[in-house]
């Protein structure tokens, strides 16, 4: 088989090691790709959002399978598109992917299908968003950007001058585009996140093993939000008791759901969940593999990731035996200097080697480049150094040993992934 992977981070690069992991993946593209990708895939410097060249590449590499990885592609209808012409393709269709570009739409999904999720309202006129605000007087308050927002539109305001400063920064500063024109403001809620990618055709819905995300810049929870600074699996607050409540609560109704509405959802469906006091609430759905969630999973899934993916797209996903490994896998983000902010490319990275690896652990690049001779840094997360073990002590170790190895000027990472297992508060 012929393998098109649309993207360039991270997630891309997991899901193209796994794919190899096959012999029936003959040939793997990745558009655009990067530094670190090039030395697993054929990269072609087509946008992640340009449908038409996209398409254009399908035709010319013959693929056999499209997989759009990004939200923005899938948001615009690029399975629809490669569907259109022909192609086979991994990814919900627009009017699907909506659940994931439209947070307004998922929390009025959730509201009218009984999915337990925060209280909240939506807003399309600043002045009365933020009377909402005085008027309601708790904090912390959360206020997201109803649109895609590269993962940063969500704002935790912990007092009322930042929640409307929040709210004046979207809606009239346009701090995150058209995305901030209408927001959700939501109630804070307290516990344990998890996250839970799934496999669904649209009939059958498989959760994959769960996992935790560290969304702050710094040690703590402290800093700005980013796009995540790691990520451990299986995430130890998430029992087999909780597990069948999400089933029964959340996951088969949402697939219900998007059935009703006449949106099937086909590919990888993202559950950000927070496990509080009265039972595991919907945070936010994703419409493909989170990043850097995947780069923990994948790991552990022993199933040919290709059958899954075929079965998917199929319509025949319940035929599948898919199968994790018990063991446990940890993830640490090197980030550059400066990042959620701005900071500076083209540093060189030393420590790794030819293929941008490191003995002992994976070496996932999200924002590299690579000249002939050395890897450089393009990106604010740079690489996600990952390994796995029989505990998640192991599995951190093994990571933080890899970590130190690997050097470029102003990298910057978190050195207390997974640490929150001892918290159970």
């Amino acid at each position: 088989m012929t393998v098109l992977m649309v993207g360039g981070g991270g997630r891309e690069h997991a899901l193209i090691r796994k794919l190899k992991e096959s012999p029936r993946v003959d040939k793997v593209y990745c558009a655009p790709g990067n530094g670190g990708i090039s030395r697993d895939a054929e990269c072609r410097n087509v946008a992640a959002c340009d449908i038409d060249g996209m398409v254009a590449l399908a035709k010319e590499i013959r693929a056999d399978l499209v997989f759009v990885a990004p939200d923005d592609p899938l948001a615009a209808g690029m399975v629809d598109a490669m569907e259109a012409n022909g192609f086979r393709a991994f990814g919900p269709r627009a009017n699907a992917a909506v659940i994931e570009s439209s947070k307004s739409f998922s929390k009025d999904m959730m509201k009218r299908f009984g999915i337990p999720t925060a209280a909240y309202e939506v807003f399309t006129d600043a002045d009365q968003a933020s009377d909402y605000i005085r008027s309601r007087g708790e904090y912390p308050v959360v206020i997201k950007a109803d649109g895609l927002a590269l993962g940063k539109g969500v704002i935790i305001a912990e007092n009322e001058a930042d929640a409307l400063r929040a709210v004046d920064d979207m809606m009239r500063g346009g701090a995150f585009g058209e995305s901030g024109k209408k927001v959700v403001v939501e109630e804070y809620l307290t516990g344990p996140e998890v996250s839970v990618l799934s496999f669904t055709d649209g009939k059958t819905i498989v959760p994959m093993i769960s996992s935790m995300d560290h969304k702050r810049a710094l040690d703590g929870d402290r800093g700005l939000n980013t796009g995540g600074m790691g990520t451990v699996a299986p995430n130890p607050f998430y029992t087999p008791e909780i597990a069948d409540q999400c089933m029964e609560q959340i996951f088969l109704p949402t697939v219900r759901a998007m059935n009703e509405l006449e949106r099937p959802f086909k590919g990888c469906l993202y559950f950000g969940l927070m496990l509080t006091e009265k039972g595991p609430r919907v945070i936010e759905y994703n419409a493909r593999f989170g990043d850097p969630e995947t780069q923990v999973v994948l790991p552990l899934l022993e199933t040919p990731l290709i059958d899954i993916v075929e079965a998917v797209v199929d319509g025949r996903l319940g035929e599948i035996d898919v199968k994790f490994s018990a063991d446990c896998c940890a993830c640490v983000v090197m980030a550059s200097g400066g990042y959620p902010g701005s900071y500076a490319k083209g540093i060189e990275i030393t420590g790794l080697d030819a293929d941008g690896q490191v003995d002992g652990a994976t070496v996932y690049h999200a924002g590299t480049a690579y000249n002939g001779d050395c890897f450089r840094t393009a990106g604010g997360r740079v690489l996600g150094v990952t390994a796995k073990g029989k505990t998640l002590d192991e599995a951190l170790d093994s990571a933080y040993a890899a970590v130190k190895r690997i050097h470029f000027d102003g990298a910057h990472y978190r050195t207390d992934i997974g640490r929150k297992k001892f918290m159970r508060s």
